[in-house]
């Protein structure tokens, strides 16, 4: 493997993060505490419990992993698009280099800006509320495996975007909707029969249960389902990316 090209790659990209950091660390962390103080504020006035736990800390799973999403599916789409916008990606792709290490250098970077906003973000709700976390191992895993698998589909959308249009149109229509409604701050439970049933088919319900599982214990449903529904999410972008790279769609004229 081409350890120096992938290093490059992925200090490249780390070092975007440092350039704007304003927009890249600092806003989406603001963003969430805001929700915070106005989702725990307002609703946590009224609804003291949900599972047995308080409001405030029963949403700080939820919190997370939105900001988890968003910011995976952008980093990724941004960090090759960008190349391709630029004309760049010729000179990547002409370069020694596998596309397992293409994808490695920027889905890694991606992967490593999210997970590292998704700590501060964790330490930032800690400051409001006390919460627990029963199953840190657990924690760390939904982490990485939705940071990596959301990264693998920013990567896709990247490749697919023509314009910067298109760039921020998935997560803003379909990834920002569905985490809404996938539970970030209410159990399913609390829903009527049928929408509860109709809730199951957003897989947003299963990473954001998993998540609020390995805090607390309880979930909308089995953890071994989100495990599952996450890995199954994984292969699919896995297999669109090695599928892009064999026929050269979108990266090749």
């Amino acid at each position: 493997m081409n350890a120096h090209a992938v290093r490059a790659i992925y200090l490249f990209e780390m070092n975007r993060t440092r350039r704007t950091v304003l927009q890249s660390v600092v806003s989406p962390v603001v963003s969430t505490a805001l929700y915070f103080v106005v989702f725990g504020g307002a609703i946590g006035s009224r609804i003291q419990e949900v599972d047995g736990v308080a409001y405030g800390a029963f949403i700080v799973p939820g919190l997370i992993m939105m900001s988890l999403l968003t910011q995976s599916v952008s980093n990724a789409a941004f960090g090759i698009y960008f190349p391709k916008f630029t004309g760049t990606i010729y000179e990547v792709l002409s370069a020694p280099l596998s596309p397992f290490e293409i994808v490695l250098g920027y889905v890694g970077a991606a992967a490593t800006k999210s997970m590292l906003l998704g700590l501060i973000i964790l330490a930032t709700a800690a400051v409001f509320v006390p919460m627990r976390i029963d199953h840190p191992f657990v924690m760390i895993l939904f982490l990485v495996l939705t940071a990596v698998t959301f990264s693998l589909f920013g990567f896709v959308i990247g490749i697919w975007a023509d314009g910067f249009e298109k760039l921020q149109m998935i997560p803003l229509l379909f990834i920002m909707p569905l985490t809404f409604l996938g539970g970030t701050f209410y159990s399913i439970a609390m829903l009527p029969p049928f929408w509860q049933t109709v809730t199951l088919f957003n897989p947003v319900v299963y990473l954001v249960s998993g998540f609020r599982w390995s805090f607390y214990g309880t979930s909308d449903v089995p953890i071994a389902i989100s495990l599952a529904m996450t890995a199954v999410f994984l292969a699919v972008c896995l297999t669109t990316i090695w599928w892009i790279f064999k026929t050269g769609w979108r990266l090749r004229p």
